[in-house]
């Protein structure tokens, strides 16, 4: 037996072994996938298959440089890299730049990155006088995207009924005009896109008998990582290139096929079978990495699916500790919770930042999460995106109310001035800064007074316009609070309005995210934490945007340092961590609303939720809230239903509170139910009321509704005066009144103002003089 087969268990080593014939390798989540995947190029190669008839494909470059330096080190040498191993689009590239002379292109031919089509897009569209605020690149470009990927060019894009169809409703008729001009831009200027390079490789093996004949002989064994993300071109090259010889591996998990967004059908792991006749299927089901209550809990939920290859993963690590369910009553509270958490195992298990990972499901959730970890001085990085308030779309909207308080950021004025786009050109506002330096005054002032300076025409009025509107901005300062000032900024600017037209993945992601920061803005504003003990504090935009602006002071991110790691569980594939913070576990938004109408789309979140479960090696948070700001509404949420899946016996629910679902659906009702009362949402809710009576009432105490994480009988309690103290009933508080206030102490009740449902009581204290105090927030003991 060779060496390079010690250390492999029966399944990996009869995957390793076969060499002849179609292979399909089921990995489970934490198999060693990787390792059998190279010891079998390893053996192929050692058998006497030359390196250069090998063809491997992943999707992603750092994959498989990994597989490159494995297979080097197994077998002691440099043939490795006579292996085409690499991602379909690098791998093809590399072809199609020797083929190139067949489909007309010159073999030096550039590929475009998302900008540079974005680019050429817009220009067609400008040249057919297509509006680009409608047809926008980004939407068309993605149309575009998907039909490549789906094997569908120009032509056929413009003969399909049902895509016109599609086209006709979405007012874009145009698309199909757009889709041939840009193929053919792209064709004169010797350019390919990153979906040509798939679409291009399709045409060369499909239209040029004697190129597939030359490819299909050169890879007489071909290995595919993580088939179950491949859509219909690249299903198409793989089998054109394997029909020769039939000696294509693939490796996979069905349980783990979560990029339908991106175009990557999990039918093609599903029905490989079907396609060659005598596969040989190995199951690896021996888990390496997670706990078996990690592995009993993931694998009873996506039993739940009925689209799947039956496995069962199972460990020799030890049973481990229980999954905790963590139930807050607000987002910020779970991101209270989970920043105490990883400050507490540290300190008794002595774990490392860098050993947890808190993962979730859109992107716009981790504003909680990184605002309490820096409030704890926890060092944190965001994966497979930017900090949050680093987002491009955050960055323009706070530019906004920057320059709404100080008019002499020019900076931000120059950032925000012509976005969205109101025709204030960059020769504009070159002439407006030398006229800013030759005066020795604010850009601003120069905007101001633009008449003066000689601007003219609808220059003249586009700048008068934005003045006007940055002037009304300001007038509001001195009535409305950051959240009402913030609302009109994205009404006014049109930015919320450009976002939510934009219906491509990026737009609505963008779109979350503004409605994300409107919703931290309105739970500040509403929230004690600006505040001491209920007394009534500053709520000004300029109060907003200094908090803001600490607590994003910019920190040390370096690639490997000793941080917690934040990401979408999306990100997260492929990838381990010690310790594992699932958040937002909520219906519509883990499983989100977008993606329950079909058993299809729910199957596929459930697919997510046992990737975000399987990336624990240890220890496993899944959290909920009670409440999560959306839309600026404070909504109720239910927990979602993949938590009822999970075995009992496994779940630690002393932090739930009690009860998971079913503490929601007395108080509550089902989702639906809330949708069709209309919760929250403008005059829907208003009618909703009248039909149905008033929504439950919100809960306003923000003290987060979790144990404390050090056990009582480990931590010794020093009893002080006012340890006693038991809050009343404040509901009917009248002026007059004698009270008590943990830390105020005695006082009488002066006058009592405010909405019934937000009470504010003025009170005089005989030792800290008058205070105004949120009845709502504030606990109180009635004297008399």
């Amino acid at each position: 037996m060779h060496d390079y087969l010690k250390g492999l268990n029966e399944q990996q080593k009869e995957a390793v072994l076969h060499i002849n014939g179609p292979l399909m390798i089921v990995a489970g989540a934490g198999s060693g996938k990787t390792k059998v995947l190279t010891t079998r190029i390893a053996h192929l190669m050692n058998q006497g298959v030359d390196a250069f008839n090998i063809l491997a494909l992943t999707f992603t470059n750092k994959a498989a440089a990994e597989m490159k330096e494995r297979i080097e080190k197994i077998l002691g040498n440099s043939e490795a890299r006579n292996l085409y191993i690499g991602t379909f689009h690098s791998v093809f590239a590399r072809i199609l730049r020797g083929e190139a002379h067949r489909i007309g292109y010159p073999n030096n031919f550039t590929i475009y990155d998302t900008d540079d089509s974005r680019s050429v897009l817009k220009t067609v569209i400008n040249e057919m006088n297509l509006d680009d605020k409608h047809y926008k690149p980004s939407v068309v470009g993605n149309r575009i995207s998907s039909a490549k990927n789906a094997l569908v060019g120009p032509a056929e894009y413009a003969t399909d009924y049902y895509i016109q169809q599609e086209d006709m409703r979405a007012n874009r008729p145009a698309i199909a005009q757009i889709y041939a001009a840009y193929a053919a831009r792209c064709f004169k200027n010797g350019a390919m896109d990153f979906d040509d390079l798939l679409l291009k490789m399709y045409e060369l093996l499909k239209n040029f008998p004697e190129a597939l004949h030359k490819y299909q002989h050169k890879f007489k064994y071909i290995l595919i990582d993580e088939y179950q993300d491949t859509n219909a071109v690249q299903y198409q090259i793989t089998k054109l290139l394997a029909a020769a010889h039939e000696n294509i591996c693939v490796v996979g998990d069905d349980a783990q096929s979560i990029y339908s967004f991106r175009g990557a059908t999990i039918e093609n792991i599903l029905q490989f079978q079907k396609d060659y006749d005598d596969v040989k299927v190995v199951k690896l089901e021996q888990n390496y990495r997670s706990s078996q209550s990690i592995l009993n809990v993931a694998n009873e939920v996506i039993s739940n699916n009925k689209g799947q290859i039956p496995k069962n993963l199972w460990t020799e690590n030890s049973a481990g500790e229980k999954i905790s369910l963590v139930r807050t009553m607000t987002d910020n509270d779970e991101g209270k919770f989970t920043a105490d958490t990883i400050q507490e195992q540290k300190l008794r298990n002595h774990y490392h930042n860098r050993d947890f990972a808190i993962l979730y499901r859109t992107n716009a959730q981790s504003r909680a999460f990184e605002e309490s970890l820096r409030r704890m001085g926890i060092a944190y990085r965001i994966y497979g995106g930017v900090s949050f308030y680093q987002r491009k779309e955050i960055k323009d909207f706070l530019a906004y109310m920057r320059v709404i308080v100080n008019t002499n950021d020019e900076v931000s004025l120059l950032r925000i001035i012509n976005y969205p786009a109101r025709g204030i050109g960059k020769t504009t506002l070159e002439k407006c800064a030398i006229y800013a330096n030759e005066q020795n005054i604010p850009l601003f002032e120069v905007v101001s007074r633009a008449g003066e300076f000689g601007f003219k025409g609808g220059t003249l009025e586009q700048l008068s316009n934005f003045v006007t509107m940055i002037r009304y901005f300001q007038s509001l300062l001195t009535d409305k609070n950051a959240y009402d000032v913030a609302v009109q900024v994205g009404k006014h600017t049109n930015i919320t309005k450009e976002l939510f037209a934009d219906k491509t993945t990026e737009g609505l992601a963008r779109y979350e995210n503004i409605q994300e920061l409107l919703n931290s803005i309105k739970e500040w504003t509403e929230s004690p934490l600006n505040e001491e003990d209920g007394e009534v504090g500053e709520k000004s935009l300029g109060a907003y945007l200094q908090q803001i602006t600490l607590l994003t002071d910019a920190d040390d991110d370096k690639e490997n340092s000793d941080v917690v790691k934040l990401m979408t569980i999306h990100a997260a594939k492929g990838l381990e961590f010690g310790c594992v913070f699932v958040a937002g576990i909520e219906e519509m938004l883990f499983p989100n609303a977008m993606s329950i109408n079909t058993r299809e789309e729910l199957e596929e979140e459930r697919r997510l939720f046992y990737v975000a479960i399987t990336r624990a090696k240890h220890r496993l948070w899944l959290t909920y809230a009670n409440t999560r700001y959306r839309f600026g509404q404070l909504v109720q949420n239910e927990p979602s239903r993949f938590i009822e899946e999970m075995p009992e016996q496994y779940i630690d629910k002393s932090y739930a509170g009690g009860g998971a679902r079913n503490n929601f659906s007395s108080d509550m009702g089902s989702a639906f139910e809330r949708m069709q009362r209309g919760f929250g949402f403008g005059s829907q809710a208003a009618d909703a009321e009248k039909k149905y009576g008033p929504p439950p009432a919100k809960k306003t105490n923000s003290k987060p509704e979790y144990l404390p994480i050090t056990p009582p009988s480990s931590k010794v309690v020093e009893h002080k005066p006012g340890a006693d103290f038991v809050a009343s009933d404040t509901s009917n508080l009248q002026a007059g009144q004698e009270v008590e206030h943990q830390k105020f102490g005695f006082g009488t009740v002066a006058k009592v103002e405010g909405s019934a449902h937000n009470p504010v009581a003025t009170i005089v204290f005989k030792l800290n003089g008058e205070k105004k105090i949120m009845l709502n927030y504030a606990k109180l003991r009635i004297i008399s």
